[in-house]
């Protein structure tokens, strides 16, 4: 199964389609377990994703590879070392494991430099230990890769890709890191759920991109095609992506996730949709349209 789980809305308020809020402890379990029932064995979660790590601990995880993302390290810091293994001893705790598949670092700039050297020998370290399976990076954008001089010494990299932000594939940094033999992981697929939210639910704000909705819209009703199906086609697709993840807040819709992603539907072209615009493709400018 190449679906991940995605944590996020067990411990934050997340997603511009969020109508519910954070998920329940009670309903995190009932959604575990079902994950887990139907071949997902890996989770993604964050220290900055508020309780989640402590929500996912109260369950049993045993059975899932957990990836986690320490923290941006601050220029206050002065031994590395020390903060690297604390950040990480604590999630175990929080989680109640023995050790993770994989820790990343979210932000990316954490890598250049001596004191990124020194990071990442840090985070090696730790994978010498058997406390980590896995050492990677999380990105907003592929080329922030091109400054990272100890890319070699990254086993995995998480990314966004969706049909309108291509940018992992279309840059060759997709072809290029599995050639390598690097994992990749990508995020954003539904693009925070803007993707799935019918035309008289868009916010106002995305009224610059109006054209491209009504032709997504359009394209869907004609064809009598699912918005979720849709969007998790192309990147399943790819042979370079070892997962996608994928974010919920219910039972309800992890179903129709997994149902969508086992069903086989004709390839549609949806290249209409490819966008560069930073303002779209980047959820974090969103506070500023």
């Amino acid at each position: 199964m190449k679906i991940a789980l995605g944590s996020v809305q067990f411990g934050l308020d997340y997603g511009i389609s969020n109508l519910i809020g954070t998920t329940s402890e009670k309903e995190v379990k009932k959604i575990l377990s079902f994950a887990f029932e139907n071949g997902i064995d890996t989770i993604d979660t964050a220290t900055a994703y508020g309780k989640s790590e402590i929500v996912l601990g109260s369950s049993d995880l045993s059975k899932f590879k957990i990836v986690t993302k320490i923290p941006t390290l601050s220029s206050d810091i002065v031994n590395i070392s020390k903060w690297v293994s604390e950040k990480v001893f604590s999630s175990i705790k929080r989680m109640k494991i023995d050790f993770f598949y994989a820790v990343l670092i979210h932000n990316p700039k954490n890598f250049i430099g001596s004191r990124g050297n020194i990071l990442i020998q840090a985070l090696h370290s730790l994978k010498k230990q058997g406390v980590i399976k896995k050492v990677g990076i999380s990105i907003y954008d592929p080329l922030e890769l091109t400054n990272i001089e100890n890319l070699k010494m990254i086993d995995l990299i998480q990314a966004p890709l969706n049909i309108i932000d291509r940018r992992l594939e279309k840059s060759g940094w997709l072809t290029k890191l599995n050639e390598e033999g690097v994992e990749i992981h990508t995020r954003s697929v539904f693009l925070q759920g803007l993707l799935l939210l019918e035309p008289n639910e868009i916010p106002l704000k995305f009224k610059k991109w109006r054209s491209l909705w009504d032709e997504w819209h359009n394209e869907l009703k004609k064809k009598k095609l699912s918005s979720v199906k849709e969007c998790l086609s192309y990147p399943l697709s790819l042979n370079a992506v070892h997962k996608v993840i994928v974010g919920v807040n219910n039972m309800k819709q992890l179903k129709e996730i997994i149902s969508a992603s086992k069903t086989k539907t004709a390839k549609q072209d949806w290249s209409f949709m490819l966008s560069n615009d930073q303002m779209l493709i980047n959820p974090s400018n969103w506070s500023d349209l």
